[in-house]
């Protein structure tokens, strides 16, 4: 009789496992065709713009709740509709190329996706020297 007990006690355990690993399986799921965007060198004042494409791979619809830079010169879109399964959209990243140097920002994306519910992509690149205004430098002071 305890050999009976024992035996279906495992078969529950082994059948309560198995529905929790299902259930972890269901959901929405985040997939990006590519994580990194490289601006390679951009011109002072060019076009800071880049886009993430990405597509819902599970089995629900995919919400981004929240997509935040990493700073104020790092500005994120993203679509606030549900995407249904099998779907794909864009997050457009745009970029403030009036402040010259290396880039190395983030955007983080928060969402309901099983997989990643907290995801980050970077751009990165350089941005070039701001251009000379073309007006001369009078180094001698004023004229009188």
């Amino acid at each position: 009789m305890k050999k009976f007990f024992l035996s279906l006690v495992v078969v529950a355990a082994g059948i309560f496992t198995t529905n929790i690993y299902a259930q972890v399986e269901t959901g929405a799921k985040i997939e990006f065709k590519k994580e990194t965007h490289d601006y390679g060198t951009v011109k002072y004042g060019g076009d800071g713009s880049c886009t993430f494409d990405f597509t819902n791979t599970g089995d629900a619809p995919l919400i981004i709740s929240n997509a935040k830079g990493s700073c104020g010169c790092t500005v994120p879109t993203w679509p606030r509709e549900p995407l249904a399964p099998g779907a794909t959209a864009q997050i457009t990243v745009k970029y403030d190329t009036k402040r010259p140097g290396a880039i190395a920002k983030s955007v983080t994306i928060t969402s309901n996706a099983i997989n990643e519910p907290t995801k980050v992509i970077r751009i990165k690149g350089t941005v070039s020297a701001a251009p000379a205004n073309g007006t001369p430098v009078n180094k001698t002071g004023p004229a009188n």
